[in-house]
């Protein structure tokens, strides 16, 4: 999160606690879901005392907001990327290998974010009704643009979006049953990349 302006410049001591506690955070709201997530728990992890870490974030909701603020550009600049000049097909099939290293890289952010939206986005609800709903929005008509030129399959492209954040999410966040089902030692996401990309390009063929 960016620092405040006019704010005094952050010491070493506090940009290496600030982001101690923010890893910490991360780890253990992956891991418990924020119901079950503790300030005790967190502060542990980040090796610090409880009073100081409230020093910087008041409460367990300053925490989780600064990291869901810090997600936030992350998790839709594959989508920004979307290139209304490229190729259709390649286009939508980069968006679908971006979003799946997304995953793998990032499990425990994708785990976070799902969380929030399991709660009712009590945080992220304007993000999801304003920016990704824009967003959305714009990118839908680039496809759509596509699909009237002929140059892909006819789909509704929302909905073509919604299967790709599905599709590629689902290995972060149900991690453990997929390597449960595969066993050891497959790896998912090697498996999962060229079967995403023949499922995706047949279904976008015009």
């Amino acid at each position: 999160m960016a620092q405040d302006a006019g704010a005094a410049p952050r010491t070493r001591t506090q940009t290496r606690n600030r982001a101690a506690i923010l890893e910490a955070g991360l780890e253990v709201f992956s891991e418990k879901g924020f119901r079950g997530a503790t300030l005790e728990e967190i502060a542990r992890r980040a090796r610090l005392s409880k009073p100081n870490l409230l020093y910087y974030y008041p409460s367990k909701e300053a925490v989780h907001l600064a990291l869901l603020e810090n997600l936030l550009d992350a998790w839709l600049a594959p989508l920004v990327a979307l290139d209304p000049a490229g190729d259709p097909v390649e286009e939508v099939l980069l968006y679908l290998r971006r979003k799946l290293a997304l995953s793998r890289d990032y499990p425990r952010e994708s785990r976070l974010f799902a969380g929030e939206i399991l709660r009712g986005a009590p945080h992220l609800g304007p993000v999801l009704g304003g920016r990704l709903a824009t967003l959305v929005a714009d990118k839908a008509a680039v496809l759509r643009g596509w699909m009237d030129q002929g140059r892909l399959a006819r789909l509704p492209p929302e909905h073509l979006i919604f299967s790709i954040w599905a599709l590629t999410q689902h290995y972060a966040d149900f991690d453990v049953q997929v390597r449960a089902v595969l066993g050891a030692g497959r790896d998912p996401y090697a498996e999962a990349g060229p079967f995403l990309e023949t499922l995706f390009r047949r279904l976008l063929a015009p």
